[in-house]
């Protein structure tokens, strides 16, 4: 199966129950084993995974581990040896743990590749392909991803057989809920605009988007200073740190949450009034995902992006992947109209497009296999 769907349309909750069903009417006698295998990009996402498990198991008798890096193995091995019907892994921590010889596949009956889109953009390619080698051949398999661009179109067709493909909503399209507006600030004023915007009591919580972790924590500081209480949460931080961050932001004990892309993915938490791009992202197909952390379950939401004068190039490929202009909000103090002009186009040295546009360090390579299967 392949499933195509916009952020916050409800793809955990596809995959998982029907998984459910299936392991509760086939149950195994005795010790369970893995019949099941979910594999994400991120902790953050399969915690999240984990959680909704917890919600629709609530009344049966399945196990299910949630397995990833950044914390003791311990835990995650004694789970595994009591025996689990359903993994959810991250892929690192998952090869792993079977390097270890702690966990066996030879019992898999579904296999689910979760934002198969970001695993790409992370670089997790030989990886996917090194758990596919390792899966017995009887077994379903189903790819969810947010896009659907070329390279996820052929990781589809190396391990989906004439698979059936749903798609809720056309690709990269935003959610219709969500008010998209523009704000042109130079550089040096965007910590001031951040702070005024988020002064307002409108903004019940709000998450803001930076490029780059070290942006991430200035951000924080910044709200600090300003009387805004505000975490951080990125690849820097320890698992126990982000944690604790997004649980404090998910109880509404913290008001703001600073992420990089690493939370653009599905975190779900709910009445997310605002999302501030406060770097617009270099890759447009994140900045979908980034506003969908709010307009979800069929609330509204609004997305403020900042645009400064390097990022001209950014909101024009947003407003080409989306169909459509962002509302402009003029009428702030610190409104910079040269920031609306497109840096002429110059040649990199390798002799590609350069459109004056800093990456800022937050640029997703991605890595290439030359394995075929």
């Amino acid at each position: 199966m392949l499933g195509c769907a916009q952020t916050g349309t409800g793809k955990t909750a596809a995959f998982l129950l029907p998984v459910i069903q299936h392991l509760t009417v086939d149950a195994t006698r005795g010790k369970p084993v893995v019949r099941a295998l979910v594999l994400t990009p991120t902790r953050e996402l399969a915690a999240q995974i984990g959680d909704s498990f917890d919600e629709y198991n609530r009344f049966l008798d399945l196990r299910h581990q949630v397995i990833y890096g950044g914390v003791s193995q311990r835990p995650q091995v004694s789970a595994l040896r009591r025996g689990v019907d359903v993994l959810i892994a991250t892929p690192g921590r998952l090869l792993d743990l079977f390097g270890q010889g702690y966990i066996d596949f030879s019992d898999v009956e579904f296999f689910v590749l979760d934002e198969a889109d970001r695993m790409l953009d992370m670089g997790f390619i030989r990886d996917i392909r090194r758990i596919l080698d390792l899966l017995p051949d009887d077994r379903q398999n189903l790819l969810f991803s947010a896009t659907m661009p070329k390279q996820i179109v052929g990781l589809a067709g190396a391990f989906l057989t004439d698979p059936v493909r749903v798609e809720v909503d056309p690709q990269s399209t935003t959610v219709e809920r969500i008010e998209q507006h523009v704000m042109y600030v130079a550089r040096a004023n965007k910590r001031r605009l951040l702070c005024h915007i988020l002064s307002n009591e409108d903004v019940e919580s709000a998450i803001v988007f930076t490029r780059t972790k070290h942006g991430a924590n200035r951000v924080v500081k910044e709200l600090d200073r300003a009387g805004l209480q505000a975490a951080a949460i990125h690849g820097n931080k320890s698992q126990g740190a982000r944690q604790r961050a997004l649980a404090g932001f998910k109880s509404g004990d913290v008001r703001v949450l600073v992420a990089t892309d690493i939370a653009s993915r599905g975190i779900d938490v709910a009445g997310v009034s605002h999302v501030v791009n406060y770097d617009l992202p270099n890759v447009s197909e994140s900045y979908v995902h980034r506003i969908g952390r709010t307009g979800r379950a069929g609330l509204e939401g609004i997305a403020i992006a900042f645009c400064d004068e390097t990022e001209a190039g950014y909101l024009r490929d947003i407003e080409r992947l989306t169909g459509k202009p962002m509302h402009v909000i003029s009428d702030h103090e610190w409104h910079y109209p040269e920031a609306m002009i497109v840096p002429a186009p110059t040649k990199s040295k390798g002799g590609g497009r350069n459109q004056g546009r800093r990456g800022g360090g937050g640029g997703q390579h991605r890595r290439r296999s030359n394995r075929r299967r």
